[in-house]
């Protein structure tokens, strides 16, 4: 067995109590040595911080964790404007690196991390740890085994209903289509799912909007990626993946919807992992064999199939099993991939391509048009 490696968590906020730390602790092979936090805030105080995990030392600064010779792995939770300054100064110091979405705010500075990463030979790894929600790792499932035959078009959403601007957040200052928005907060995890999924889109169509009556940022966004997949024949053939999200939907539409050849799939309602974590639940170990909230059949997804295909079509439609979403896999993979035995499953150029992804999603919104997409790597 080799040594654990000792992580430290920059932030104690949002990210770093419910999303970072309960599942860096139940990763084997993982140890939470310290947090920084320095906040007032009673929930995410120093004090509350130490009340939650007694073994880990709490730090007021990034520099200590930085300059401490026994942190191996750094995880910046940080707002994102902080998270290239972070991950370059972790970097510097030899640290391996996770930063939570998104990598950067800009596909050069991006860009920056990974050379640095490079250079150092040190692991950096996005937190796209929606990969690892039951709806994406189904729609994987029927997309490798070709459940519903060649996909033609995907549909996919995150809705919510906030018709009123939450105080003192960081997430509803920074101005429309600024880094704080809804396009850079939920917009990471909806490109990621689909680069995913497909690969490289070849062009993009976007709108970003302020849609509230009162508002400091975009809080409404739509994407149209376009992905052209080769078949038998030796063609490509198109997929078109519409992204929605947004803050005034109170009944939202489904979460995800796939139509192919064969037949459709359609889910409905988020990943249970988030509201269990917000309601004090904890994951337990990566090796004890308790379950880690398998999705209740009541949610499972609608698979839809044709039985006969000629006219008059007969379809079949029965629930389709969730496979079971688990971000305690995201952190096992970095475990993995610094030891040595595993490629990162989410990878430095994965963030940077979803970086690059926003940035012709503000491009396409402002010219409204739609734009060829481009990578540096």
């Amino acid at each position: 067995m080799s040594a654990p490696i000792r992580t430290a968590v920059i932030g104690y906020g949002f990210a770093g109590k419910i999303f970072h730390s309960p599942f860096i602790s139940a990763v084997p092979g993982l140890e939470l040595s310290a947090i920084v936090t320095n906040s007032p805030n009673p929930a995410r105080s120093p004090q509350a911080a130490a009340e939650a995990y007694p073994s880990a030392r709490i730090l007021s600064t990034p520099e200590e964790a930085f300059a401490d010779p026994n942190i191996d792995l750094i995880v910046v939770a940080t707002p994102n404007d902080s998270h290239f300054e972070l991950a370059a100064r972790a970097l510097r110091a030899g640290k391996h690196v996770v930063v939570d979405k998104p990598l950067s705010t800009s596909a050069i500075s991006a860009l920056s991390l990974i050379s640095s990463a490079k250079s150092a030979d040190r692991v950096l790894a996005p937190f796209h740890n929606r990969r690892f929600d039951t709806d994406t790792l189904t729609a994987k499932k029927l997309v490798t085994e070709s459940t519903l035959g060649r996909i033609v078009s995907v549909t996919a959403h995150y809705d919510r209903y906030r018709p009123l601007v939450r105080p003192n957040t960081w997430k509803e200052s920074g101005g429309i289509g600024g880094v704080n928005g809804l396009l850079f907060d939920l917009g990471p995890h909806l490109v990621d799912q689909a680069i995913s999924l497909f690969g490289a889109p070849t062009h993009i169509t976007a709108s970003v909007r302020a849609d509230r009556d009162v508002t400091d940022i975009d809080d409404a966004v739509n994407i149209t990626l376009n992905f052209e997949v080769p078949v038998a024949t030796g063609q490509a053939k198109p997929i078109r993946y519409d992204i929605g999200a947004s803050m005034l939907a109170s009944d939202p539409a489904p979460r995800l919807r796939m139509h192919g050849t064969l037949g459709s799939y359609t889910k409905h309602g988020l990943d249970p992992q988030e509201a269990a974590l917000l309601g004090g639940k904890r994951p337990p170990s990566l090796n004890s064999q308790d379950p880690w909230l398998p999705e209740p059949e009541a949610s499972w997804g609608t698979l839809t199939l044709g039985t006969k295909l000629t006219e008059p079509v007969e379809l079949s439609r029965n629930p389709f099993p969730s496979v079971t979403g688990d971000y305690r896999l995201f952190y096992a993979n970095v475990r993995d991939a610094i030891n040595g035995i595993a490629p990162l499953i989410v990878s430095a150029t994965d963030g940077y391509r979803v970086i690059r992804l926003l940035e012709l999603t503000l491009q396409s919104g402002k010219e409204q048009c739609t734009l060829p997409v481009t990578f540096d790597l």
